[in-house]
């Protein structure tokens, strides 16, 4: 009977931790893409994957190769809204973004919101961080980094020429 009991005061502890929300898809309005559009670019920007091919790389197009539609390098943060380390990397991003406004986008994507772009990238631990540069291939680095991490990845791999 201890069992039992036991058994059934942990299945919801298991029910509701393992991660694995599943939300409704939504639709982006006209009036909400034009907001998303016109976003100061010291702010990070959430995309979704219409957005993301547009801006960031049309892998459907490009299957094989890596080709960065942006004008200046990017670091793209998949992230989840119930992540601890998630929520330790966020204001770093916000000050990085006021920091390097002119000289990097950062883009951050929701994993919950788009299961599929997150798929698509493999993406199985967040916080997980693509930093791409203007030539050559993007990074991933997977788990939370400090802000002193980020600024030497940014000078040394995204601005270096």
């Amino acid at each position: 009977m201890k069992n039992f009991v036991f058994a059934f005061l942990l299945f919801p502890l298991f029910v509701a931790c393992n991660g694995q929300s599943k939300p409704e898809k939504e639709n982006i309005s006209d009036e909400t893409q034009s907001v998303l559009s016109s976003e100061p670019e010291n702010v990070p920007v959430h995309l979704n994957k219409v957005q993301f091919l547009d801006k960031v790389a049309d892998y459907e197009k490009n299957p094989d190769t890596w080709v960065y539609r942006g004008d200046k390098p990017a670091i793209i943060d998949f992230y989840a809204t119930w992540c601890g380390p998630c929520k330790a990397v966020a204001p770093i991003l916000d000050d990085l973004a006021k920091e390097y406004k002119d000289q990097i986008y950062i883009y951050k994507i929701d994993t919950d919101q788009e299961q599929e772009l997150a798929a698509d990238f493999g993406i199985r631990s967040i916080p997980s961080l693509l930093f791409i540069p203007m030539n050559g291939q993007p990074q991933m680095i997977q788990g939370a980094i400090g802000k002193e991490e980020f600024k030497k990845i940014i000078d040394e791999f995204l601005l270096k020429e």
